[in-house]
């Protein structure tokens, strides 16, 4: 098997096709398991036709060690057909995980995901569904000419009998198709929609309770949980219907086949073991459309995630991509960047030209939604851009492996989320603890006196401190995992919002030591006292550039305007 960590992955089906030689093996053990079936019948026509006759005891104990051999063969070569498409679904997800992990971020990131899917659920869907009973019902299926073609030697009314069966058994496969489909969906996406609701009001019931609104939001619930109980209702009802008729038409396919072959019997045109044989192979003919029914709405929720996995799998060609260069200044040049909304044409930057120079501090300022924010995604990369082109380190910033500049780069969102994990693998970004560049962050951060003060000092886990820390605390933590191994690019949003004096002495230290290392700094605000530690200023207003350039000179052009005016 190929390394896919190697493999430009654009669509899951190049995937399956990776499998293809386990994909052979299956479908010679289903040549093997289908051609086996027929000895069943041949045993039974046998037994019936000749031993019965001849009362022969060697005939009947040969023919029936040779039928509990090939039974035997028959068992084995099941077991490995099931064995290797076990094997194959697990090997699947393990070499897929990597590559759906990192492109579930990019999308996600570009916005073309939401919270509401779960593709490694679409993944598990998959693989077991692959491994499951299901799978062999579309191997299977080619065989049902043959079993036809051997019901018509015993006589040919038999398999126009069996043909009829199979075509009704087929249109009912085709119709809960064309039913179910779009019931099930509207099931799923009404479910989803309830649980949504109340995932997302869970987090603010902080906010919720005190002031009386959890009846409200049970209200709103209610409607919308009623929508789901009436369309999952509707789905059972198809679901009970269509599974009606197809016992209906099972259980008059056994008698009819057992009437037509008595029928002829009587007429002279069968032999009773013929008889009895037909019924049998009858069955087997028919049972893997009868899988295929049982099996379908299973088979529409597999599309389903085979095509959300092959959206998801549409990558960028840099995810998997290495440089042989290193990311050695962390300089980075803005040229005519456009950011516009998703699926409209309202900008966010209207094309903006900067530069950021190395061993500098930029302040950006800026009112509420003039794009300070969306500026310093920009800077980082994960930010999707309409037009333009953001040069990190005169390289695309695109075109550089996340992998390997990921640790260069330090970013402390408004947002700050911390792990549940310890505060040390908070602040090493969940990666292998190094201690003493674990302990210079913290310090840096003025966080060290304040770690030391909990139970476990460094190794207090988050969630058991989480509920205790101030938002000062959790954005020194932020802060902190930002500098950590004093990266080449540090881009901090608002990181003064929630520190006292003491933490905004701490932040100056952390960001004019980093400028002293050469690394590249951008500070987010809308508080003009951050000013002291700046050497370059962009003032921001409507997504454009209203000034930019030294601090000094930035300031003198704002005095001149406001004397104009």
């Amino acid at each position: 098997m190929k390394n896919l960590n190697s493999i430009k992955i654009n669509k899951f089906s190049e995937i399956i096709i990776l499998f293809k030689n386990e994909l052979i093996i299956v479908g010679i053990c289903s040549l093997v398991v289908n051609l086996l079936m027929l000895v069943p019948t041949l045993y039974m026509l046998q037994v019936y036709d000749r031993i019965m006759i001849s009362m022969n005891y060697d005939t009947l104990i040969s023919v029936s060690l040779i039928a509990l051999y090939l039974f035997l063969v028959l068992s084995v070569a099941e077991y490995i057909r099931s064995k290797i498409l076990i094997y194959s679904g697990v090997k699947l997800e393990k070499k897929l995980n990597p590559i759906l992990f990192n492109s579930n971020f990019k999308n996600y990131l570009n916005g073309k995901l939401s919270n509401k899917e779960n593709i490694f659920a679409d993944l598990t869907n998959i693989r077991q569904f692959l491994t499951g009973n299901g799978i062999f019902a579309f191997f299977d299926t080619p065989w049902i000419p043959i079993y036809l073609i051997v019901l018509s030697f015993l006589h040919p009314n038999l398999g126009i009998l069996a043909l009829i069966f199979s075509l009704i058994q087929m249109a009912l496969a085709w119709g809960a198709s064309t039913l179910s489909k779009p019931v099930q969906r509207k099931t799923i996406n009404s479910e989803l929609n309830a649980n949504n609701l109340l995932n997302s009001k869970f987090k603010l019931v902080e906010t919720l309770e005190p002031m009386g609104m959890v009846s409200n939001i049970y209200n709103r619930w209610k409607v919308i949980n009623k929508i789901a109980l009436n369309n999952s209702l509707s789905e059972q009802n198809l679901n009970t219907n269509i599974m009606g008729i197809s016992k209906f038409v099972r259980y008059s396919q056994q008698s009819l086949t057992l009437g037509a072959g008595a029928l002829l019997v009587i007429q002279g045109e069968l032999s009773p073991g013929g008889m009895i044989a037909a019924n049998v192979l009858m069955s087997r003919a028919l049972a893997p459309i009868d899988l295929l029914v049982s099996v379908w709405n299973n088979f529409i929720g597999v599309k389903d995630s085979y095509t959300r996995l092959s959206e998801i799998l549409k990558i960028r060609e840099n995810d998997f991509c290495r440089n042989d260069k290193l990311l050695q200044n962390g300089e980075v040049i803005i040229n005519d960047v456009l950011v516009e909304i998703q699926n409209k044409n309202i900008p966010i930057l209207n094309r903006i030209n900067l530069h950021f120079s190395k061993g500098t501090i930029t302040v950006v300022l800026g009112a509420s939604g003039s794009g300070k924010s969306t500026l310093a995604r920009v800077l980082l990369g994960i930010q999707q851009i309409t037009s333009g082109k953001v040069v990190l380190d005169n390289l695309e910033i695109n075109s550089w492996s996340r992998a390997e500049i990921g640790p260069h780069l330090g970013y402390l969102p408004q947002d700050i989320e911390l792990f549940d994990t310890t505060i040390a693998e908070n602040i090493a970004r969940s990666g292998e603890i190094n201690s003493q560049k674990v302990l210079s962050a913290a310090e840096d951060a003025g966080l060290h006196q304040m770690i030391l003060r909990f139970p476990k000092g460094y190794d207090t886990p988050i969630g058991e401190a989480g509920e205790q820390l101030s938002g000062g605390q959790r954005q020194r933590i932020g802060l902190a995992r930002a500098i950590y191994g004093d990266p080449k690019l540090l881009v901090l949003d608002e990181p003064n919002a929630n520190l006292d004096e003491e933490g905004e002495m701490a932040l100056v230290r952390a960001v004019t030591k980093l400028k002293n290392k050469g690394s590249t700094v951008v500070l987010i605000s809308h508080r003009p006292n951050i000013l002291g530690v700046a050497d370059n200023l962009v003032i921001l207003h409507d997504g454009m550039v209203q000034a930019s350039g030294t601090k000094d000179f930035v300031l003198s052009e704002l005095k001149k305007k406001q004397e104009t005016l």
